[in-house]
């Protein structure tokens, strides 16, 4: 029940929101922001309580719920069921369509599968057999899938029966830092939009509908259920853009929502040939995930590549990079919080969640991880330059995030421990340092209204406290030894450097080039570059406007939402082992699965 009310209690408080006089903004601010603080509570419970308790709770009641499918089945049928659960994996849908190679003389493999195929063809007969067995070959699969010793806090249910769709929820290390992430940005953003004076209610309505969404996407285990809760994520996202945004609003709230769909769409065909695929007729993650050893090479690579550029453009990876800048630009800032904080690592997650479970055997193929690894550079250097070029402050964080989004791909492609940590813990320290630049540049514009990078200075003399947090984020950006962004660049570095040699040997053709890696390290010349002439213009020499002298300091609402996020650069930053230690035997696991059980350093 955690996951669940920590989904669909924004939910409801939007419902209540929408009941409100709209008027009424500070009852509205205030019943919104109570409804972020209830969610988040069972998002700490789930947090503090995993790393409680053994690692066979999913599989345990994967395995009862099978086991309950089963019993219902009609007595006539639950033997037969129970004989065909024994294997499983042979013993799927794709055995009815089956033939020996020669029916006359079938030889005693091809027996037993004859045999289980008359099975499967004596359920058909027998109303209801059919729908008990197939439940239970999903579960039974799900529950011995590799990642289901990870998953915690299951919850599962039957929600469109006929189409085998359920109501499928868990997290593991992959995903419970960025529920905990986004619980924590939704509280912080509601209290810093109190300065919000236009459309209170349908703002912070349409808050709350996408945290439901984006909670959603990082506990589903039903490919049809993550579908929906990906969707609901673009239409309020599109609105906050649209309405509450800059003066090109439109044109950026457009430009998001057609590269998003454009995804989506990838994603939905890919999402359809898996579930038609051998007449499996399953959504479930977990079993999808269990079967993908019996997919063949080019269905793989088929279904890699569709759900990569999907995943891809919300990442958001070069050349599909370019509505990121404009809807930042266009954004009020919580908007830009929450989209630099978490749903660019929508993308990410998916990355790891499907194409290296699902296409595992894709992934390894040279040409996947050439072209992973390569596009990680050109996002890493292609960013740094674009953020070195802009005037605007607001643009320089936003091209910041695609060369920080980079170390994912990178440490992606190198398919090693230390890659695979850092590329995952790039994802949450980014979501972190990014949400906190977004902050500190919605601070200045609220005083200075404009963002122009070339008319700021000497603001540290009349802001100190506001200057010493944008120090904290903006160096923790740059790579700072003792801040959380040094600890995640390094081991994707440390991982992509050994990633030839590691994990496939010395003599095969798998791993990254190590030029790919010199040319993505001078981007830490370039990163220093832009961070410390950003600071130098903005908060160092005399100010440029005499008005500057006159600033307030951190208003208490500001100060509110600045001090957790600086406080985690920092924590992160010199006991990273907090959050690895939650992420480190999800990593292990899946880093076996996308290697085919080679180890790597």
């Amino acid at each position: 029940m955690l996951l669940t009310l920590a989904i669909f209690l924004p939910l409801v408080g939007m419902g209540v929101v929408l009941a409100l006089p709209k008027d009424n903004t500070k009852l509205i601010r205030w019943t919104a922001t109570a409804f972020a603080v209830a969610a988040f509570i069972p998002m700490l419970m789930v947090t503090f309580g995993y790393a409680k308790g053994g690692g066979e709770e999913a599989a345990k009641t994967l395995r009862d719920k099978a086991q309950a499918a089963v019993a219902s089945a009609p007595g006539a049928a639950k033997e037969t069921i129970q004989r065909l659960l024994r294997d499983p994996k042979t013993n799927a849908p794709a055995l009815l369509d089956w033939r020996p190679a020669d029916p006359a003389k079938p030889t005693d493999s091809e027996k037993t599968k004859l045999a289980a195929q008359a099975d499967l063809q004596s359920l058909s007969k027998i109303a209801g057999a059919r729908d008990s067995w197939h439940d239970a070959w999903e579960l039974t699969l799900a529950a011995d899938a590799a990642i289901t010793k990870n998953m915690r806090y299951v919850e599962h249910g039957k929600w469109i029966p006929g189409f085998n769709i359920n109501y499928f929820l868990g997290v593991d290390g992959l995903s419970l830092p960025l529920v905990f992430l986004t619980g924590l940005l939704w509280v912080l953003c509601f209290v810093y939009s109190f300065g919000v004076k236009e459309g209170v209610k349908a703002y912070y309505a349409l808050f709350l509908m996408l945290e439901t969404g984006l909670v959603g996407v990082f506990c589903a285990l039903d490919f049809f259920l993550f579908y929906v809760f990906w969707e609901i994520v673009l239409l309020p996202m599109y609105f906050l853009i649209g309405y509450w945004g800059g003066p090109n609003r439109v044109y950026a709230a457009i430009k998001f929502f057609i590269y998003t769909l454009v995804g989506s769409v990838l994603m939905l065909v890919a999402m359809l040939a898996l579930y038609w695929h051998q007449g499996q007729d399953t959504f479930n993650i977990l079993t999808l995930i269990s079967l993908s050893d019996t997919f063949t090479l080019s269905f793989q690579k088929w279904i890699f590549a569709a759900l990569f550029i999907g995943f891809a453009i919300k990442v958001p990876v070069f050349p599909f990079h370019t509505w990121l800048p404009d809807a930042h630009v266009q954004a009020p800032t919580a908007v830009s919080v929450v989209l630099a904080g978490v749903l660019l690592k929508m993308g990410g997650y998916g990355l790891f969640r499907f194409n290296y479970t699902m296409t595992a055997e894709a992934g390894r193929e040279k040409e996947f991880i050439l072209v992973i690894g390569l596009l990680g550079c050109i996002n890493i250097v292609y960013g740094a330059f674009c953020a070195m070029a802009q005037k605007d402050f607001k643009s320089l964080v936003a091209y910041s995030s695609v060369s920080h989004m980079g170390f994912v791909l990178l440490g992606m492609a190198a398919m090693t421990t230390a890659g695979m940590q850092g590329s995952v813990l790039q994802m949450f320290n980014h979501g972190v340092s990014s949400a906190m630049m977004f902050l500190l540049v919605g601070v200045i514009y609220e005083r200075a209204h404009h963002r122009d990078l070339d008319n700021f200075g000497g603001i540290g003399l009349s802001m100190p406290y506001y200057t010493a947090f944008a120090i904290v984020g903006f160096f923790a950006s740059l790579g700072l030894p003792g801040l959380n962004g040094f600890i995640s660049e390094f081991l994707v570095f440390k991982g992509a450097f050994v990633s030839h040699s590691t994990w496939a040997g010395s003599t095969s053709p798998y791993g990254l080039p190590l030029w790919i890696v010199v040319v993505s390290m001078t981007a830490v010349v370039l990163t220093a570059g832009y961070i410390l002439w950003t600071v130098q213009r903005v908060y160092l020499g005399t100010p440029k406007k005499k008005e500057y002298e006159s600033y307030p300091d951190l208003a208490p609402r500001e100060t509110f939402s600045l001090v957790p996020l600086g406080a985690m650069c920092i924590l992160f930053g010199v006991a990273p082992w907090i959050i690895l230690d939650y992420m480190n035997p999800t990593l292990t696991t899946l880093l076996s699965v996308m290697t085919g059980g080679k180890s790597g350093i």
